[in-house]
């Protein structure tokens, strides 16, 4: 959709813009781009462009093609006129909105496609690995690095129950960290769920796993009693489910998942 001509960026909304962004961590800028104002981050590498159009219509353009379609669910795509850098924008109609929109792009950036990766090497660039002991030390600063990209791709909450006591949220691998053949499998968001503890449990362990629509699929080998002890006799599904998961998952269903 092709934004209505008009541009509503008085004082006040200009202001209003500018704390939004620097709310949700593009602290850099801004700079005025015709119509359009671009921020930047300190903390991820994503750039931004905001502006007002008609009456109740705010666009958000980003410079990063995955962190676009990580916002299918936020507003409305539009494609023109775009500020140069970016790959499409998003428009809501209220700040509210838009604060969630820029949250969410801000932590898809910190995440997507290799950030996890990059992160982990710059923490463990010098760390030696020459014995059992180093090697495991290694190991944790990658899943720790892999657990806070969970926490930030699922905004806090179980990816399927929506429960948001991080303390005891799990990093689930789809395809666990032993068997992945390098650190960028291993350091894959997509590699994984945030999960509530007994849902982690009995993921790894192969007594569900994930279908490509996103469905929760138990397997026979759980005792009914069980299933209702552990609230898997009703059906449950993933909040979302992006392509990057559907890659991963046909491996945990004939690997991992106890089927018939």
């Amino acid at each position: 959709m092709t934004p209505p001509a008009g541009n509503a960026m008085t004082a006040a909304v200009r202001t209003r813009l500018e704390k939004a962004a620097a709310d949700n961590g593009f602290d850099l800028g801004p700079t005025p781009d015709k119509d359009w104002i671009g921020f930047a981050s300190s903390h991820a590498p994503l750039r931004i462009w905001l502006t007002a159009r008609g009456e109740g219509l705010f666009l958000a353009a980003v410079s990063q093609p995955n962190v676009l379609r990580g916002l299918a669910s936020h507003g409305t795509a539009f494609q023109s006129p775009l500020p140069p850098g970016s790959c499409g924008a998003r428009g809501v109609a209220d700040f509210t909105s838009l604060h969630r929109l820029l949250r969410r792009a801000f932590l898809l950036s910190r995440t997507l496609p290799d950030e996890l990766l990059r992160t982990f090497e710059r923490q463990a660039a010098a760390m030696p690995r020459a014995t059992e002991a180093e090697r495991l030390v290694v190991q944790r600063v990658g899943q720790n690095v892999f657990r806070q990209g969970l926490l930030d791709y699922w905004e806090g909450r179980c990816a399927v129950t929506g429960l948001a006591t991080k303390d005891i949220l799990r990093a689930s691998h789809i395809k666990p960290w032993a068997d992945c053949e390098a650190d960028a499998e291993r350091l894959d968001v997509y590699n994984g769920f945030l999960l509530a503890p007994h849902l982690d449990c009995v993921f790894d362990h192969g007594f569900v796993t994930i279908t490509d629509d996103g469905s929760m699929l138990v397997s026979p080998h759980l005792l009914a009693a069980d299933r209702a002890i552990l609230g898997l006799d009703v059906p449950l599904r993933m909040r979302s489910l992006a392509d990057g998961h559907r890659a991963y998952l046909p491996w945990h269903r004939e690997n991992v998942f106890r089927s018939a």
